[in-house]
């Protein structure tokens, strides 16, 4: 590919903002305390992926991890991928590097929902209900390693009961209440928790949802739970008796009450919480993460990539099913205060959030690319109506933001603001790529390879595509972070690791994305190559849409893809075969829809339903997603797959008339 006109700069950090930044601060400490001297981002950013035990092991100091561990051993073994071994004799905890900044009555959380205005959680009473609540999960029987689950909404209630699990070394996972029946169960049954807390009632879009029928659904599918925790405003109709127990009676509980909130002191790699994958190839997997991996990594990239401050008011809109909450949570490492608001970003209007980050005020406002792009069709203009002074940084992520998103955010909503378009995924709990407070913001560009992250991009041979060659490749790791996860949840011989992410290059992770790394080291994703579906961004796997097809008699076969198309837009068409002498007429197409939506969400019913002849299939079974997505983005179906290893090569004709027919922008 040509070289092309660099893109236009948008927005370049001050001198003052440079010498501020954290990141400045953390390499004047290299310069006086190892003797390193750097004098831009990419040399120390190279001497941190070339000399990946000497950059954590700076972290491990910079961060004064040492005050309350024990690191006896190596900063990284010689293990290869995914078997490397990080501090070993190292102890620590988590949820105690958060209340080193525990400050008495200042406030710690302002939290907000739809019907609610915005309320202060102070230090001191957070402390107490998570001291609370790890009593309550020890006089329960809870042990370190034990599993402790959570179907609760972005509430304070959702981060005491992380944070109390985290102090006893239990292991948390949660899933947002949005999440129907199937997907929980698929989830926390393959982990058989000890303990469930779940919230009653949530609000989204103006209307309040009860989930206690389905609480007790969930509850019933785990054969491994001793208590469920219900959370509740009203208390009036719901029924306990020795496994159901009420959140208000937690709280009041001084029966064998200790005030002291203590920290189990766990090794490096004690398992922190379980994320799960969106199930593309079957169940969802169970992710595990670690104490130190997510402390250390989470530390580095809301200190050195998005500027986070003691006493700056943090905010990232998410869910407690999304690995966005649990990294925008660890700001409170930093000393920050955590905004957090439960409902729909857009109710009543798209102003709501923008209106709270100018009062509140917000320093570091985080969302997802979608809604920046909604923003934008609507026309809005924020900068016209809120000043948004105290608004540092706008971050944007789960899909790539268009480069009219880029431009719309500097014209209408604020000139003089960092935005940091980042990417990474619930594999790390973290970002990849995302800000650097030094760079330029180019429109269309994500300005940097984070530290500590050694990614190139490689073609199908398994060659990196120089930076000079502008072109596009797989995106792949080549050495170990921290964050990467210790293992999946009834993996013991990793295979489901290893399949997962070092099947395709030998000993090297693929991501699954298609990414280009300009010589500006910039860079620029085009979303995912492989068969997740990335829908208005938020991942879902093709096997839950799948699971409801399978339920429905007339359906015989059938094949989903998400494509990400110019502008932001998404199209995900479900390509169907149907049982013989039935019709896919209008009924048939609601049917359908209708089970995606009450099974799963409204993001799992797809846009368009095509009934097609035959649905393509590798020699081994295996649909053939990932090819039909590409020929579909117009990539010639002998480049797109290997007829030679299908069963049903002539399948794949449909797709590029289709291709040729779709009237989709592109």
């Amino acid at each position: 590919m040509a070289q092309t006109k660099a893109p236009t700069i948008l927005w370049r950090p001050t001198d003052k903002m440079k010498k501020d930044s954290r990141l400045f601060h953390y390499l004047q400490w290299l310069k006086k305390e190892k003797n390193l001297s750097f004098s831009t981002y990419h040399e120390v950013y190279l001497w941190s992926i070339e000399n990946i035990g000497d950059f954590w092991e700076s972290i491990w100091q910079y961060f004064d991890i040492g005050r309350d561990a024990i690191h006896r051993i190596s900063t990284v073994s010689d293990d290869p991928m995914p078997h490397t071994k990080w501090f070993e004799g190292a102890t620590l905890n988590y949820g105690k590097h958060i209340f080193r900044n525990y400050k008495d009555n200042e406030t710690v959380i302002l939290h907000a929902t739809e019907n609610t205005e915005v309320q202060s959680f102070s230090w001191n009473k957070l402390k107490e209900q998570v001291t609370r609540c790890a009593n309550f999960l020890q006089q329960s029987g809870v042990t370190s390693g034990d599993r402790v689950v959570g179907y609760l909404p972005h509430t304070p209630e959702a981060i005491v009961c992380f944070l109390a699990s985290a102090s006893i070394g239990a292991v948390w996972s949660s899933c947002s209440p949005d999440f129907g029946t199937s997907s929980v169960v698929d989830r926390f049954q393959q982990i058989e928790p000890k303990i469930f807390f779940a919230a009653t009632h949530y609000g989204y879009g103006g209307k309040i949802f009860d989930k206690t029928q389905t609480i007790l659904d969930i509850a019933s599918a785990l054969p491994t739970l001793t208590k469920l925790v219900l959370i509740s405003e009203s208390t009036e109709n719901l029924q306990t008796d020795e496994k159901i127990v009420l959140w208000r009676d937690i709280l009041q509980n001084d029966k064998n009450y200790s005030a002291t909130l203590e920290f189990k002191k766990l090794p490096f790699n004690h398992p922190l919480y379980i994320l799960f994958s969106s199930g593309t190839t079957g169940a969802p997997k169970a992710i595990v993460h670690g104490h130190g991996g997510i402390l250390l990594e989470h530390l580095k990239y809301l200190a050195f990539h998005n500027d986070v401050k003691p006493g700056e008011t943090y905010f990232w809109y998410s869910t407690t099913g999304w690995m966005m909450w649990n990294l925008s949570l660890s700001s409170l490492l930093l000393g920050a205060k955590f905004f957090i608001y439960d409902g729909s970003p857009a109710y009543p209007n798209l102003e709501k959030l923008w209106a709270l980050a100018d009062t509140l005020p917000i320093h570091h406002f985080g969302t997802s690319a979608p809604f920046l792009i909604g923003c934008m069709k609507a026309n809005l203009n924020i900068a016209d109506k809120y000043a948004l002074k105290n608004l540092r940084s706008i971050g944007s992520t789960g899909s790539p933001l268009p480069d009219e998103a880029f431009t719309f955010i500097y014209t209408h909503i604020k000139k003089n603001v960092w935005l940091t378009s980042v990417s990474g995924g619930t594999d790390i709990c973290t970002a990849w790529v995302g800000g650097n407070p030094f760079a330029p913001v180019r429109v269309g560009e994500i300005q940097a390879r984070c530290l500590g992250c050694a990614m190139e991009s490689w073609d199908e041979l398994g060659n990196r595509i120089e930076r000079k060659k502008n072109e596009i490749g797989e995106m792949v790791v080549t050495k170990p972070m921290p964050s990467m996860p210790i293992y999946f949840w009834s993996d013991p011989d990793f295979k489901k690791y290893l399949a997962s992410y070092f099947e395709y290059y030998a000993g090297i992770w693929r991501h699954g994305d298609w990414v280009k790394i300009t010589n500006r080291g910039t860079l620029v994703i085009y979303g995912r190559s492989d068969a997740t579906l990335n829908r208005q961004g938020v991942r879902i796997g093709t096997a839950e849409i799948y699971r409801v097809m399978d339920t429905i008699p007339e359906i015989k076969d059938s094949l989903i893809v998400n494509l990400e198309l110019k502008g932001g837009q998404h199209f995900m068409p479900l390509f169907v075969t149907c049982r013989e002498n039935v019709v896919l007429d209008a009924a048939l197409k609601k049917k359908i829809n209708t089970a995606l939506r009450e099974t799963y969400s409204p993001r799992h019913v797809p846009d368009e339903i095509i009934l097609i002849e035959d649905i393509p299939y590798t020699i081994s079974g295996k649909k053939m997603e990932s090819p039909v997505k590409k020929i579909l983005l117009g990539v010639p179906k002998q480049k797109a797959a290997n007829e030679g290893s299908m069963r049903n090569p002539e399948s794949l004709v449909f797709f590029e008339n289709y291709y040729d027919s779709l009237s989709v922008s592109r």
